[in-house]
């Protein structure tokens, strides 16, 4: 359905180390013309080192299917536990059927393997994949393949293709000969977010797309860069998903909001935020085209605020005026002497606030803190308050109040204990209020946050 909803011939986004979807950055290029080089050249053993999931395989099927008109190739996958094992599995490889003796005589058969291979003028290159994962003992065993020799040459080509972990395994002092005799290392490293587009769109390619028109945004590609950290099995997965998701929604084109939701699905252990991408200074601006009508359409919602509260204050105004001028100028003067605040809390707290504290002041830091209120509207203000513009706005628009973080504490965990729940929704707001906070999900321990007012929030995100 999802290849017909698209026009596509097969599957772009698999996880079969498929060669023909290789695309070649500038690290997969080098690593690719190193281990061509080091083969056809017989420089001793070539290393290869990446991360999961950075096409390590689909580079080596790539090598294997470049050098096959020349070379015998042999391709170790499987668990390999023990120099027995080792050469037992390429025997087996090799098509030797009767494997019944020790080392000693498998290592006899081996070598009459490889000196009937070089008569042939074709080479053995033996592959081992996982290379990580082998002992001491089995790489040592692995170092000793090496002496079958010629005068000459060397009888096979050794290749150790492995997770990063290999190279720490290969500095160990106990490994110094085999070290020794490693002439090349290849390394992986992740996209940029101009590579990740590009092998996007080439295994679109490859799969039979041949629109004009790109299937992904701009912004969807920059966010799938980001939550990515240009690894390819992660942008397969994303990019798999993302497809799904607009076949189900009938769209033929995926933008930035259908990765984020994606993105959002994918986090599964719930460990984290329900938007960690969303909030990221990175991914942020990959959305923001997309969003750029809901936010007009919320400006115009605080503009009908706005004036509903000036109409409000004006009529306070007039009716406290009318009221002031039927008393007599004693009353106004005691009036006026009152605190502000303590008018706004009516004459009993008036007449309380002008007594002076008696007992001892606490300065312990207070959950909600004491913030003033402005005369003319009663919402509260926080002084400026290291706010941006925007969430100044906000702020005159709804009752703010601020908690005082504490050691260990999130953005999001915050969210939960003021309000019992914490919505996407509810934590974007939340977000947006507190614009000068570097990063939400590390915020530093006595930070002073700002939290809306629950029940007119509540409303806005059904």
């Amino acid at each position: 359905m999802i290849l017909r909803h698209y026009k596509l011939r097969e599957q772009p986004f698999g996880v079969t180390p498929d060669p023909r979807f290789l695309y070649a950055s500038a690290s997969h290029r080098e690593a690719l013309s190193a281990l061509l080089y080091g083969i056809e050249s017989g420089l001793g053993f070539v290393t290869l080192t990446a991360k999961p999931g950075m096409g390590k395989t689909t580079l080596i099927f790539e090598t294997l299917r470049r050098v096959r008109d020349s070379k015998r190739t042999v391709f170790l996958f499987q668990t390999i536990s023990s120099p027995h094992d080792l050469l037992r599995a390429l025997l087996i490889d090799l098509g030797v059927k009767d494997l019944d003796g020790g080392i000693v005589e498998m290592q006899t058969q081996l070598n009459e393997l490889l000196v009937a291979q070089s008569a042939t003028g074709k080479r053995l290159v033996v592959v081992i994949d996982e290379a990580q994962n082998l002992d001491e003992q089995t790489l040592e065993a692995v170092r000793m393949l090496s002496n079958f020799e010629t005068a000459r040459h060397k009888l096979l080509q050794i290749v150790l293709a492995g997770q990063p972990q290999l190279a720490d395994k290969l500095a160990l002092p106990e490994l110094l000969q085999l070290r020794q005799r490693i002439s090349i290392f290849g390394h992986l490293k992740p996209f940029t977010a101009a590579e990740t587009a590009a092998y996007i769109q080439h295994r679109l390619k490859v799969a039979g797309h041949e629109s004009d028109e790109p299937l992904f945004t701009e912004s969807a590609l920059t966010a799938i860069a980001a939550a990515s950290e240009g690894i390819p099995r992660n942008i397969n997965n994303i990019c798999f998903n993302a497809l799904s998701l607009g076949c189900a929604k009938n769209s033929r084109k995926i933008d930035a909001e259908m990765v984020e939701e994606v993105l959002r699905d994918l986090q599964m252990d719930g460990t984290q935020s329900p938007l960690p991408f969303a909030s990221s200074p990175i991914f942020a601006p990959a959305i923001e085209k997309e969003r750029s009508e809901q936010d007009r359409s919320d400006k115009d919602r605080n503009g009908v605020r706005n004036f509903s509260l000036a109409a409000a204050c004006l009529c306070l105004c007039v009716g406290v005026g009318w009221y002031c001028s039927k008393d007599s100028g004693a009353t106004m003067q005691a009036l006026f002497s009152r605190p502000v605040q303590a008018f706004h809390q009516g004459p009993a707290a008036a007449e309380k606030a002008t007594e002076p504290p008696t007992g001892p002041v606490s300065t312990r830091p207070e959950t909600k803190s004491a913030v003033p209120a402005s005369p003319a509207t009663g919402v509260a203000i926080a002084n400026g308050g290291g706010l941006s513009a925007d969430s100044r706005a906000a702020q005159e628009t709804s009752q703010l109040r601020t908690v005082v973080v504490h050691d260990g504490q999130s953005l999001f965990a915050i969210c939960q204990e003021a309000f019992g729940d914490c919505r996407p929704e509810l934590l974007k707001q939340i977000i947006k209020l507190n614009a000068k906070v570097p990063n939400p999900d590390h915020i530093e321990s006595g930070q002073t946050i700002y939290l809306p007012d629950q029940a007119p929030l509540l409303r806005d995100t059904k």
